[in-house]
């Protein structure tokens, strides 16, 4: 079957669904076809980046959708694991299960986090507790259209009946005291299939530049990612990747990155 109208019929309503809009036309072909071209380049060549108008209506996000995911990002709490290595970060943490052919997006139970080895080397079998995501976070429509785009994306890598699905917002804190580093532990896996940065705004930064490598540790691509709605995708298992540090534009004020790492990891 080709693979437009395979995701196409899902879209339409298979047992799964595709991205759909809260009130958009996720549904048309440009956005079928949008998906199919992320889902082929990621397994192609281990990276992809969406342009936001293309995320919007993959997604049928509508601008006042974006202003409300926004709004979550005021309501972090202190990562205290970042703030050893110099940085003021803030974050929470969630798990999803996602199943590719039935049911619908189910939350896990909160625990700590815990990545594998061979992957973060600054946190090799470190239980990391974090804040859960809040309630209105969790039932965010952008967050579960959002997760059955990436699910979508995520088939081409791997034949997974369900994944397990991480969701990290963060705020990166750029000011004079503090190091700003997005990625403490530098250049790193996160020991799982797919890996999304999806920014959500950035206010008196600069710098924030976020790279691919290969298994090597050749560059890929390097990109920052300055326009809201801006979605980079790449395959864990086959590149590596680091952000480079925010710093204040302004030295007379602070600044912040706000982003939404979700990584999806076969059950």
């Amino acid at each position: 079957m080709d693979e437009a109208k395979a995701f196409g019929r899902r879209a339409a309503g298979g047992a799964q669904e595709g991205p759909r809009a809260g009130d958009g036309t996720s549904g048309d072909d440009d956005a079928v076809r949008a998906v199919v071209e992320a889902r082929r380049t990621v397994a192609s060549r281990g990276w992809y980046l969406m342009p936001p108008a293309v995320l919007s209506r993959c997604l049928g996000v509508a601008p006042t959708e974006w202003a409300r995911l926004d709004g979550h990002w005021e309501d972090l709490a202190a990562d205290p694991y970042a703030a050893e290595q110099g940085t003021s970060r803030l974050r929470r943490y969630g798990q999803f299960l996602l199943p590719r052919h039935s049911g619908g997006i189910t939350p896990l139970p909160h625990e700590v986090f815990v990545q594998p080895d061979d992957s973060n080397p600054l946190y090799v079998d470190v239980e990391r507790r974090f804040e859960p995501l809040t309630g209105g976070f969790r039932a965010e429509p952008v967050l579960d259209a959002l997760i059955r785009l990436l699910g979508e994306v995520a088939a081409g890598l791997d034949d997974a009946d369900e994944w397990i699905v991480r969701v990290h917002p963060f705020r990166v804190v750029a000011r004079l005291d503090s190091l700003g580093q997005p990625t403490p532990e530098g250049r790193h896996k996160d020991g799982v299939t797919l890996v999304s940065s999806l920014l959500v705004g950035r206010r008196n930064v600069t710098g924030g530049r976020s790279t691919v490598y290969d298994a090597e540790g050749e560059e890929l691509a390097a990109t920052t990612l300055s326009e809201p709605g801006t979605l980079l995708l790449s395959d864990d298992r086959a590149t590596w990747h680091a952000v480079s540090p925010v710093r204040p534009e302004d030295n007379g004020r602070p600044g912040h990155r706000d982003v939404l790492v979700t990584t999806l990891a076969a059950r």
